[in-house]
């Protein structure tokens, strides 16, 4: 799954980066240090104006303040402080945006910053609407003319100039009016093009330019942590960089609710599904404790504009030091604790090549949606040692990252925040393995603002097994 980096087509210095579309509410998952936190950025309708930003904690996040600044071209408009408390939930604070084009939301908790890009729009009239009220108007203003005209004038076939130019502004307004709907948009600022304050507000102005293909070459992507170690907490480095000019990549877009979806598998099997923040063209940062000395796997999911979804994979090396390994999985479906819950795993139709049925019973129907999504399913595999699944992971030949629907709500407009526990007691995912074997599975649901994340292992046979 997963979340704005930079160089372009013809190797230009990095692009000023964006996080969304235009014109709508974002939402980002952001891990600041310790702090998982989901970071909404409201839609900002006309400039200068408010700029809302509610942010929602997670179960274990600290309280304290949170400083959060909005710049544009590289100056600070606007910062407020949330307080962040110790109850997990929803907190607000007000900015104030003064011009449309691209922004930065910067997130201080005083010992991390993290950058979120994002657009104001700006309210443009397609050259249509431009055609069809100006026509309507200058046919209006001809009219008067043609009466007056008429009224004043002894030769009745003067009044005959003014009408024919009000049938022709007439002509022009119908005209433009029924070419509205074939029109082709603009490029689109932020999804196709690099963001400017100019085809932000000017948009059409970029129909001319002799741009077909917005397509950009695959990432490249580094992990640096020189000294990790077991049970000693320390900073996963990622360096996104473009495919063809190595340069740093500055154009990711917002894909399911972040930026940069990060995977983190350790050698015995434990999952971290991390949001790295952004400090910088290329460069995210995130906390981790590896509680175990060996190889993980480590897979980045992030969408780059005109580039598509990517999966990015790598490993990351932890020294000896204090271990703490994970137990073992059990095999199969059948219940188990998470995090004080009772969880049922169930599997439907497990052979290779067909499409199996995986679901998780929760004790009640209040999970709420993370990430934009009732629930995740990560499957690596296949593989065999239970002591190298990190290892075996990075390098397996099915990598997936499946999702389960948040269910339509009638009646509301748009998809419920994570404030909305009303959902499940059952989260379903539908997958078909490419091959037997042996595959590990977690799945991940949220409940009472705890992401919880359920393993296991999945034996996949060349046929299906009656009655499992």
């Amino acid at each position: 799954m997963l979340s704005a980096l930079g160089t372009v087509l013809l190797g230009g210095a990095p692009a000023h980066a964006d996080g969304a579309p235009s014109g709508t509410d974002i939402q980002v998952a952001q891990t600041l240090g310790a702090r998982d936190l989901t970071v909404i950025v409201r839609r900002v309708d006309t400039t200068p104006g408010p700029l809302r930003v509610d942010v929602v904690t997670h179960a274990g996040s600290a309280a304290g303040p949170l400083t959060v600044r909005a710049s544009a071209a590289g100056s600070v408009v606007s910062e407020t402080t949330v307080p962040l408390g110790a109850r997990p939930g929803l907190y607000s604070g007000t900015l104030r945006v003064d011009r449309p084009g691209p922004w930065e939301l910067a997130l201080d908790d005083g010992a991390h910053v993290g950058t979120i890009p994002f657009l104001v729009p700006a309210r443009v009239v397609p050259p249509w609407e431009k055609a069809t009220y100006g026509g309507f108007v200058a046919a209006g203003v001809f009219l008067m003319l043609a009466l007056a005209v008429a009224l004043r004038s002894r030769r009745g076939s003067l009044a005959l100039l003014p009408a024919g130019g009000m049938v022709a502004a007439l002509a022009v307004a119908v005209t433009g009016a029924l070419l509205s709907s074939g029109t082709p948009p603009p490029p689109a600022a932020g999804s196709q093009l690099d963001p400017t304050i100019d085809n932000v507000t000017d948009p059409y102005a970029n129909a001319q330019l002799p741009i077909t293909d917005y397509s950009r070459p695959p990432l490249n992507l580094a992990v640096h942590d020189a000294d990790a170690r077991a049970g000693q907490a320390g900073e996963i480095r990622l360096a996104l960089a473009d495919g063809a000019t190595g340069r740093p990549a500055d154009d990711l877009l917002v894909h399911d609710n972040a930026l940069v979806h990060l995977v983190v598998v350790s050698p015995s099997g434990r999952l971290w599904h991390l949001h790295p923040v952004r400090v910088g063209p290329g460069a995210y940062r995130v906390q981790l404790t590896p509680p175990e000395s060996g190889t993980y796997a480590v897979s980045a999911e992030l969408a780059r504009r005109g580039g598509g979804v990517q999966l990015l994979r790598s490993t990351l090396q932890v020294g000896a030091g204090k271990e703490a390994p994970a137990a073992a999985v059990p095999p199969g479906p059948g219940p188990r604790r998470i995090d004080g819950s009772q969880v049922d795993l169930t599997v439907k139709t497990a052979a290779a090549g067909s499409p199996t049925t995986i679901t998780a019973h929760f004790p009640a129907a209040d999970l709420q949606p993370w990430l934009g999504m009732l629930g995740h399913l990560i499957v690596a595999g296949p593989g065999t040692d239970p002591a190298k699944v990190g290892a075996e992971a990075a390098v397996s030949p099915t990598w997936a990252h499946v999702h389960a629907m948040t269910p339509v709500v009638p009646g509301m407009v748009g998809k419920p925040d994570e404030t909305v526990a009303a959902f499940g007691p059952d989260v379903s995912f539908t997958y078909t393995f490419a091959a037997p074997g042996r595959y590990r599975i977690w799945l991940q649901a949220e409940r009472n603002y705890s992401v919880m994340t359920v393993p296991a292992v999945l034996d996949i046979p060349a046929t299906e097994v009656a009655g499992r």
